[in-house]
């Protein structure tokens, strides 16, 4: 079999692009079912990347069902036409059409969430929330740490829900789109940003300790819609955006076009 594997460029998701490339090669059958893949090492000196890195990709195409591994005998190309595996493939995220669709799906979910976080959340649930938003508060805004931290915001409302298949489908959603903004690397980083994006999760988080859950829908809104700005997936400029993680131009501009999509939101 002959592979068309390069080495991948450097950033902090190494183990995504080294997955995804693994996927194109399965996609595009010069990876069949039933072929074993390289040994470790050996992608690790064709993608030039460490072992450890090789082996966060291994793990998560097991997870996304794409092979399965045995041990002493190494990784294995599973079934491709299995369809209870969910996935997304990162390349395809690039496409300003397909991360507008990922982008969209996470806003269904995530309003219904705060909803439901808002009637059920115990104790423990607005602990982890607040102990995120502390998170957000301590890195710089954009950074890897921040953004671990807000996903971990948004896992703690959806864990607040108690419904398991809400938290598992957020999870996975909100970490695609986490993915395909750091790969992208060019945002706007600048305090009045982070006090914006830290203003949204604060309102979503006191409505949801307060059982608002009117008030607490009308927030996520607010903040997706907020987000929707910050990525470049606005009104009249998504289809122009050259990546997932353009960000728009300036402060003033990004409040005046949040307030218009928080009007069409009806938040």
């Amino acid at each position: 079999m002959t592979l068309k594997l390069d080495k991948v460029n450097r950033g902090p998701h190494l183990s995504t692009l080294v997955a995804s490339s693994i996927s194109r090669e399965i996609a595009q059958g010069r990876l069949k079912t039933g072929d074993q893949l390289p040994t470790e090492q050996a992608l690790a000196t064709t993608f030039g990347v460490s072992r450890n890195v090789v082996r966060e990709a291994i793990a998560r195409l097991r997870s996304e069902g794409r092979i399965w591994s045995q041990q002493g005998r190494g990784a294995f190309v599973a079934e491709t036409n299995n369809p209870t595996v969910l996935t997304i493939d990162h390349e395809t995220l690039q496409r300003a059409d397909s991360f507008r669709n990922l982008f969209e799906l996470r806003g269904i979910l995530e309003v219904q969430a705060a909803a439901l976080a808002a009637k059920r959340r115990g104790d423990a649930d607005l602990k982890a929330m607040g102990d995120a938003l502390s998170g957000m508060r301590a890195a710089p805004y954009g950074s890897v740490a921040w953004l671990r931290s807000d996903l971990e915001f948004h896992r703690t409302v959806a864990e607040a829900t108690r419904n398991s298949y809400m938290g598992q489908f957020l999870v996975f959603v909100s970490e695609r789109v986490r993915e395909s903004i750091l790969a992208a690397g060019n945002q706007q980083k600048s305090d009045d940003m982070a006090r914006i994006t830290l203003g949204e999760h604060e309102r979503i988080f006191a409505a949801i300790r307060n059982g608002d859950v009117e008030g607490a829908q009308a927030a996520m809104r607010d903040h997706l819609a907020g987000a929707a700005l910050r990525v470049g997936l606005h009104e009249g400029e998504a289809a122009e955006a050259e990546s997932p993680a353009r960000e728009v131009a300036s402060p003033v501009r990004h409040s005046r076009l949040r307030k218009a999509i928080r009007g069409q939101a009806g938040g």
